[in-house]
């Protein structure tokens, strides 16, 4: 009888039993690798949503905190940590480890220590070894390297191929998580860095809005004064028959004359400012002569100084005759500070003081008033800027004269300075050098006059008595603008015609040509650039004489106008002198 033997069945069975065993094992390590990462999770949206009340680097330190404690818990050990790369150098410094708790088996080969200085060359070396032991850690899209990972193994390591594989699944799988975390951390810092501007940037728009306003107040009070003299005065004119003779009439005339200045004045202020801060403020530089220029604002002064009983004083050192500046730049940032002093002094003195300390002119403007608050002295040189005074019944000016100084003088390579104390008065002094980095006769040969600020006043001009004066064409669609050249030019004797646009234009010179065009440049119907191209392609008028006069009064409009074929140029609001000796000059 045949005999089969059983062992083969038993040891069928051992396999079996030891298959499933390890299957079993194996998904026990795979789920400890996902319940261990979805506590790592877990921690770390605890992190991120912490945001509003930390600070960004304070959640940076709890991701990594957060990072080596939970791996701690999953391996069971307390050498677990990371080290951050020092800028500028080539090693780390460990600054997270493990708060877990250490098993009493836990015999590490090397054991971690917050602080410890870890090189680069080192942590490449651990990040090639197996089981690994150093992960770099990135903190953005580009990879940029923040610090490293470090695991610490027991000297005896006893675990499964298996398990050591889920393990640095596990380790790499969390270094993913916390750079992910980062990435999260970095870009909502970019989105509160915008916010933080987009807020700052607000807060700035409505302070902007705020002074625009404040601004727009006082600047419509203040045109609405003297143009309020100007339009009354000249209605009793109207009203009463204007008569030449009439002393009264004189002094209306004066006021009306007083009240355009005053008018002009405040509109150049408004455009010396926004001409500087876009760069487009010219510098006509020349050789000043300090003593003159100091007696010539202190004459013009020293009316209002009198009609409110101010003394006022001029102290010239003998040392200081000429400077390198801009005269009338010069005149503009004296008379500036010499009327702000009259204006918050009630009573004393004002005074000019110039003296030179090394290379550098003082201009010095003090007065006896009421002093400026030290709190609000931050505020004097900032554009529409005022501060409330108990002697000025109303904000007076513009808020820019200040604002306008300090740029001038900064032009000038100078600068402002201000002292004041309370009910003791004030100390405005301006510093420039004595010597600027140009050629003055250069500057002064090359350098055309331009704008209404460079104005030159003439005498009045002799009648006109040939019997075949000049023809003059007005191209104006402004009336009283149109009459007012027209009156003028007239009584001194030249023939003037009008019209006003430039159809007209066009027909009136089918029937008569003029020997000078005035020419605006802003036409209901056409641009003067445009006509005056036309008329130098017509051989029948491309040689007459054509002079702009034209409300554009910025840098570089003169040369504009030269250079788009016109003769002259002459800005609004048009200075009659100046109109007069500028046609006879080619009449």
């Amino acid at each position: 009888m045949q005999q089969y033997s059983s062992l083969p069945e038993q040891n069928s069975q051992v396999d079996s039993t030891s298959t499933l065993l390890t299957t079993i094992e194996h998904l026990r390590d795979q789920l400890w690798v996902e319940s261990s990462l979805n506590h790592l999770q877990s921690h770390l949206n605890e992190c991120l949503i912490s945001i509003c009340t930390d600070n960004i680097q304070c959640l940076e330190s709890k991701i990594f905190q957060t990072l080596v404690n939970q791996l701690g818990l999953a391996i069971k050990s307390s050498q677990v940590g990371i080290a951050l790369v020092q800028p500028g150098s080539t090693c780390a410094k460990l600054c997270y480890i493990s708060t877990a708790a250490a098993p009493e088996s836990e015999n590490p080969q090397v054991k971690l220590q917050l602080e410890q200085i870890i090189s680069t060359d080192e942590l490449n070396c651990w990040k090639t070894q197996q089981p690994q032991c150093a992960f770099p850690i990135t903190a953005n899209q580009v990879n940029t390297l923040v610090g490293w990972l470090i695991i610490v193994y027991p000297t005896q390591i006893k675990e499964t191929a298996f398990f050591n594989t889920c393990k640095q699944q596990l380790l790499e799988s969390s270094v993913e998580r916390c750079i992910a975390a980062l990435i999260q951390v970095r870009q909502l810092q970019s989105l509160e860095q915008v916010y933080q501007d987009l807020k700052s940037y607000n807060q700035e728009l409505q302070r902007t809005n705020q002074l625009k306003n404040q601004f727009l107040a006082s600047t419509s009070h203040e045109i609405r004064t003297p143009l309020s003299s100007i339009l009354g005065f000249t209605h009793l004119l109207i009203a009463q028959g204007f008569d030449a003779s009439r002393e009264r009439h004189q002094e209306y005339l004066n006021i009306i004359q007083s009240s355009g200045k005053h008018l002009l004045a405040l509109i150049n202020d408004i455009l010396d400012l926004s001409k500087i801060e876009a760069n487009q403020m010219e510098v006509q530089w020349e050789a000043v002569d300090i003593p003159a220029i100091s007696r010539t604002v202190f004459a013009l002064v020293k009316e209002k100084a009198a009609a409110k009983g101010l003394k006022m004083v001029l102290d010239l050192d003998p040392d200081v005759t000429n400077i390198i500046a801009d005269s009338l730049r010069l005149k503009q940032m004296l008379l500036n500070l010499l009327f702000n002093a009259l204006k918050f002094t009630e009573s004393g003195s004002v005074g000019l003081q110039v003296k030179k300390i090394n290379d550098f002119v003082h201009f010095i403007v003090w007065d006896t008033g009421t002093g400026i608050p030290f709190e609000h002295q931050g505020e004097l040189f900032q554009p529409y800027s005022q501060i409330a005074n108990v002697l000025v019944s109303r904000d007076e000016g513009t808020g820019l004269g200040l604002a306008v100084t300090r740029k001038l003088a900064e032009l000038h390579s100078g600068y402002v300075e201000v002292e004041s104390e309370m009910n003791k008065g004030s100390r405005f002094t301006i510093v420039l050098p004595l010597n600027q980095s140009i050629n003055v006769e250069t500057e002064n040969n090359t350098n055309q006059i331009a704008g209404m600020e460079h104005t030159t006043y003439c005498p009045l001009p002799e009648v006109i008595l040939s019997s075949n004066p000049p023809f003059i064409l007005i191209l104006e669609d402004d009336l009283p603008n149109a009459q007012m050249m027209q009156t003028y030019l007239g009584k001194l004797g030249y023939k003037v015609g009008w019209v006003k646009n430039a159809t007209q234009f066009w027909d009136f010179l089918q029937q008569q040509c003029p020997s000078i065009i005035l020419l605006d440049i802003y036409l209901p119907d056409c641009n003067g650039f445009k006509l005056i191209k036309q008329l130098r392609k017509n051989e029948n008028y491309k040689d007459i004489t054509i002079i702009a006069q034209t409300a554009m009064a910025m840098k570089g409009d003169r040369e504009t106008c030269i250079a788009a074929g016109f003769d002259d140029y002459i800005c609004k609001p048009i200075d009659l002198p100046l109109l007069a000796a500028i046609i006879s000059k080619y009449s």
